[in-house]
């Protein structure tokens, strides 16, 4: 497919069509000029619209990285041929760097507070990362050419000076998300039932959610309350948080369906 009828398949708006489009213009980047290239940083959704994409434009050398195993908000780089997947990852100078701010341990910082900081310095949210809060510091992922401007106009966040420095990824200490697992069973493997089980509200608010188009299916908007769910799903709700179908356990003895999930506190 060309250019254009990929972007007419794929895209759902002028937004994404505009995403979408610069992503196939890193694609070509790398496989014309065989020079590696990349995006921005993605949020979920956006990766799962590029993930889409490059299914539909077919086989391709790339790899989504944020920085760190599990990071939320990724970027996604296509290789040359002569390039490796792990000769990228462990390139000191490649496209993702980490700046670390310190803060004394009885200051209150959150993560808002140290997005709307970098934020004030001018840079967009595609420059940005995720942010690993810490008792007295924070640890940011960046695009590599903000860096100069994160250590020399990065002075503070809220009323508190801050003392950035760049570090490598590998002294990143990510804390493992809070989860709790939640135990039940659905008549049908139904999207308003599953979402009503991991969000623990009544299968007729979460049907109402879905159709006012609050809730996601892997990053990927559905308005369909009968959706099929399967095991590995993530099931997004603006607003309520994530859950994730971790088993679905065959039959109970009344015939309902068993499930495993757990939801992201």
């Amino acid at each position: 497919m060309t250019k254009t009828e990929l972007l007419d398949r794929c895209a759902r708006s002028g937004e994404e069509r505009t995403l979408l489009a610069r992503v196939l213009d890193k694609l070509s980047l790398a496989r014309d000029r065989s020079v590696p290239a990349w995006t921005a940083f993605l949020s979920p959704e956006e990766q799962a619209s590029v993930t889409a994409l490059l299914n539909a434009a077919g086989p391709c050398r790339h790899l989504l990285f944020g920085g760190y195993p599990g990071a939320e908000r990724q970027l996604c780089a296509f290789l040359p041929d002569w390039q490796e997947e792990e000769d990228f990852l462990a390139d000191p100078e490649g496209p993702v760097a980490a700046v670390e701010a310190r803060f004394p341990r009885d200051v209150q910082l959150g993560h808002r507070d140290i997005l709307g900081g970098l934020m004030g310095l001018g840079l967009t949210r595609e420059k940005l990362g995720d942010i690993l809060i810490h008792p007295d510091r924070c640890q940011v992922l960046v695009l590599r050419e903000t860096v100069p401007i994160l250590l020399s106009q990065w002075e503070g966040a809220g009323r508190y000076r801050l003392r950035p420095e760049e570090i490598p990824l590998s002294a990143l200490e990510v804390t493992p998300p809070e989860v709790k697992t939640i135990r039940d069973t659905v008549a049908a493997l139904r999207l308003d039932a599953v979402a009503a089980c991991g969000f623990s509200t009544s299968r007729t608010r979460a049907a109402e959610l879905i159709g006012a188009g609050r809730v996601a299916v892997n990053h990927r908007e559905c308005t369909k309350s009968d959706r099929t769910v399967a095991q590995g799903d993530v099931i997004t709700c603006r607003g309520l948080g994530k859950c994730v179908v971790k088993e679905v356990l065959g039959q109970s003895r009344k015939g309902r369906i068993m499930l495993v999930l757990e939801r992201y506190v």
